[in-house]
C-alpha cells in the first residue's frame, strides 16, 4: 500500500473546503452540503481503509520539502501510527456526524457556503495537527483551528457579542501559542531538528532544568488551545457560535489538540517529574473551576461548556500520572458522548425557538421521546453511570491515579472523587430542568420544526457514547485493556492493584454517581427559580475570572496604550512636529517681511550690516 495515500486524509476535507470557498454561493446549496459531508466522509473512510499502515512502527509519508536553509529544512510529513491512526479516525468519523447535523441546523442560513467552507478547514487543521511529525507542519493545523475557531464562533458576526466571542477566542488562544512556539525554537537549537520522533528520541540527553521548562512551555501551549486555567474563560463565550460549532470544537477537534499535544510529546514530558506534577495540578484545578461554574450556569450550552473544560482537566491529570491511554480512552469517549450532549442542546434550542436558558424550559421529554433518551444517554456517560463509556474512561483515570506510590496522586484521586460528584449532580441539574417537570414555554409559543437529519444523526453517538467502553474495557469485567495494547509502550503507565480494591473503587465511583444524582433529585425535582445569591452570581460568572483579567491585563494595557496614543504620541511626538513647523511658518513670515521690493530698505539694511560687521572686527581687533 502506498504510504502517499495517507495524503488523502488531509486532501478530502481540504479540497472540500477550496471548493465550497470559491464555488459555493454559485452552487445549490445542495451541492454545498454534499461537497462538505462528502469530503469528511471520505477522510473517514480512507483513515480506515488505511488502518493496516499504523501497525508496528507506522508509516511515514512525506509528500515535499517545504522548506530548507543551510542545513535547515522542513519537510511535509505525516505519520500514521499508533497514536495518530485511532485518533484521526475519531476526528474524522465524529466530524462526519456534525457535518451531516448541521446540514439540518443550517438549512435557513443564507451565508451557508461560508459556514460550510471554514467547517471543513477547521477539520483539515485538526487532521494535519494529528498526522503531522514535523513541529512546524503541527504549528500550521494549530494555527489553521485557531484561524477557523475564530470564523466559525464569531460566524454570526452581525452581533457585536458574537463577533466579540470570535476576537477573544482568537486572542487568548494566542498567548498560549506564544508559548508552543517558544518550545519550539528551542527544541530545534537543542536539537538541530523539528521531527517530533527525533525530538523525542534526543529528549534523554536534555538537562534536568531544560526538560522542565520545555515541559512547562508546551503546557501553556497545551492550555490555551484546550482552555485549561489561567487561559479559560475564552471556551464559555465560545456558545456564541451555532451549535455544531460547539460539538466540533468540543467533542473532535480544538479542545483536544492541547493533550494529543502533550500525548504526543510524552517522551520528552514524561522525562520531568516536577512538570508531570504541574501537568496534573492544572488538570484538577481546572476541572474542579469548571465543575463548580458548571453547576449555576443557565445557559444550556455554558453547562456543556464548562464541562468540556472539566473533563478535558481529567485529561490532563491523566497525562499528570504517566497514562496515556487513560488520557485517550477518556478523549474517546468524552468525544462521543460531548458531541451527544451538544447535538442534543442545539435540537432542544431549535425545538424551543432559540431560547437557550434552561429555568424557561421543562417538559421537553414528552415532546420528543428519541432526543431524550439520547441526550439521557450522554448524559449518564459524562455523569459517570455504571457500565458507561464515561464511568470506564474516567474510573480509569482515577484508579491510575490512586494505584500509583506517588503520594500527590492519592491526594489528586480524593480531588478528582470530588469533581466526579459535582458532574453528576450538575448533569442531573440539566437534565431536570431541560426535560423534566412541567413544560415552562406558554401554550401556542412558536415551536420550530425539528429536521430529521439532527435527530437520527444522535443515534450513532448514543451507540458509541453507551458501548464505547469497550474499546478499553479493564480486565476486571472481562476485557483486556485492548486500547493500552495497542498503543504498547506509548500507552504510560498503568494501575496494578488487587481485584478486591478495584472492586472497592468501582463501588466507590458508583456511589459518588448516584449521590450525585439524589442532590440533584432533592434541589431540582420541582424546579427552583434561579439562584440570586452572592455565590450563585459568582460561579456564573466563572468565578469572575473575566473582571479578575479585566482588571489585571486588559485596563492596565489600554491605560499605557493612551498614554503612548495621547501623551507619547500626540503630545511628544505630534507636539514637537507642530512646534517645529509653526516656529518655521513664523521665522519665514518674518524673513518674508524683509523683502519690500524698495531700494532703500535694501540700501539701510546693507548701511547696518556693515555697522555690524566694523564692530565685530574692531571688537576683535582690541580683544
Amino acid at each position: 500500500m502506498n504510504p502517499l495515500l495517507l495524503f488523502l486524509i488531509l486532501l478530502f476535507p481540504l479540497a472540500a473546503a477550496v471548493v465550497n470557498a470559491l464555488l459555493g454561493t454559485r452552487l445549490p446549496r445542495g451541492a454545498v452540503v454534499a461537497t462538505a459531508v462528502g469530503g469528511v466522509a471520505l477522510s473517514a473512510l480512507a483513515s480506515f481503509l488505511l488502518w493496516p499502515l499504523a501497525a508496528g512502527e507506522g508509516t511515514r509519508a512525506t509528500l515535499y520539502t517545504w522548506m530548507a536553509s543551510g542545513d535547515f529544512s522542513a519537510a511535509v510529513e505525516i505519520v500514521y501510527d499508533r497514536i495518530s491512526a485511532p485518533m484521526a479516525l475519531m476526528v474524522t468519523f465524529v466530524a462526519t456526524l456534525i457535518h451531516l447535523y448541521a446540514a439540518g441546523y443550517m438549512e435557513e442560513e443564507k451565508d451557508y457556503a461560508r459556514f460550510f467552507a471554514l467547517l471543513n478547514l477547521f477539520v483539515f487543521a485538526m487532521l494535519v495537527i494529528v498526522l503531522s511529525d514535523n513541529l512546524l507542519l503541527l504549528f500550521l493545523g494549530w494555527e489553521g483551528v485557531g484561524f477557523c475557531s475564530y470564523g466559525l464562533i464569531g460566524f454570526w458576526y452581525f452581533e457585536e457579542r458574537n463577533a466579540d466571542a470570535g476576537r477573544k477566542a482568537f486572542l487568548v488562544t494566542r498567548v498560549g501559542d506564544v508559548f508552543l512556539g517558544v518550545a519550539l525554537l528551542w527544541l530545534f537549537a537543542l536539537t538541530g531538528t523539528l521531527s517530533i520522533s527525533q525530538i523525542n528520541e534526543a529528549a534523554a540527553g536534555f538537562a534536568p532544568g531544560t526538560l522542565f521548562l520545555l515541559s512547562l512551555l508546551l503546557l501553556g501551549g497545551a492550555c490555551g488551545k484546550s482552555a485549561q486555567l489561567p487561559f479559560m474563560t475564552w471556551l464559555p463565550d465560545a456558545m456564541a457560535g451555532p451549535t455544531p460549532v460547539s460539538a466540533l470544537i468540543h467533542a473532535a477537534t480544538m479542545v483536544t489538540a492541547g493533550v494529543y499535544l502533550l500525548c504526543r510529546l510524552f517522551p520528552l514530558v514524561s522525562l520531568s517529574p516536577e512538570a508531570m506534577a504541574v501537568i496534573a495540578l492544572v488538570g484538577v484545578a481546572t476541572a474542579l473551576y469548571a465543575a463548580t461554574c458548571a453547576a449555576a450556569q443557565r445557559e444550556i450550552k455554558r453547562v456543556l461548556a464548562y464541562s468540556t473544560m472539566s473533563q478535558v482537566g481529567f485529561m490532563f491529570l491523566a497525562v499528570g500520572i504517566g497514562s496515556v491511554s487513560a488520557a485517550l480512552f477518556h478523549l474517546f469517549t468524552h468525544a462521543f458522548f460531548k458531541a451527544l450532549l451538544f447535538m442534543g442542546a442545539g435540537c432542544v434550542i431549535h425545538m424551543t425557538a432559540g431560547e437557550n436558558d434552561i429555568y424557561r424550559m421543562g417538559g421537553l421529554a414528552r415532546r420528543d421521546r428519541l432526543l431524550f433518551w439520547c441526550f439521557l444517554i450522554g448524559a449518564l456517560c459524562l455523569a459517570g453511570a455504571p457500565l458507561t463509556s464515561g464511568f470506564f474512561s474516567k474510573d480509569g483515570i482515577l484508579v491510575t491515579a490512586f494505584a500509583s506510590e506517588v503520594p500527590l496522586h492519592r491526594f489528586l484521586w480524593g480531588a478528582g472523587s470530588f469533581i466526579a460528584l459535582l458532574t453528576a449532580f450538575y448533569t442531573f441539574r440539566l437534565l431536570y430542568l431541560v426535560f423534566l417537570g412541567a413544560e415552562k414555554r406558554p401554550v401556542g409559543a412558536h415551536r420550530h420544526h425539528l429536521p430529521g437529519v439532527m435527530r437520527w444523526t444522535l443515534v450513532p453517538l448514543a451507540a458509541l457514547a453507551l458501548l464505547g467502553g469497550l474499546f478499553d474495557l479493564p480486565p476486571l469485567y472481562g476485557g483486556g485493556h485492548a486500547l493500552r495494547e495497542w498503543l504498547g509502550p506509548l500507552a504510560g503507565i498503568g494501575p496494578h492493584l488487587p481485584h478486591a480494591v478495584e472492586w472497592l473503587l468501582a463501588g466507590v465511583a458508583t456511589s459518588i454517581f448516584l449521590l450525585g444524582w439524589v442532590f440533584a433529585h432533592l434541589r431540582y425535582r420541582i424546579a427552583p427559580a434561579p439562584g440570586e445569591s452572592l455565590g450563585a452570581r459568582f460561579l456564573l460568572s466563572g468565578w469572575w475570572a473575566d473582571r479578575a483579567v479585566y482588571t489585571v491585563v486588559v485596563r492596565p494595557f489600554g491605560s499605557l496604550a493612551r498614554f503612548f496614543w495621547k501623551v507619547a504620541d500626540g503630545r511628544l511626538i505630534d507636539g514637537s512636529l507642530h512646534t517645529l513647523a509653526e516656529g518655521s511658518n513664523v521665522l519665514g513670515e518674518g524673513l518674508r517681511r524683509l523683502t519690500t521690493g524698495r531700494l532703500h530698505n535694501y540700501l539701510t539694511a546693507l548701511g547696518w550690516g556693515g555697522v555690524v560687521m566694523l564692530a565685530w572686527f574692531l571688537a576683535g581687533y582690541l580683544l
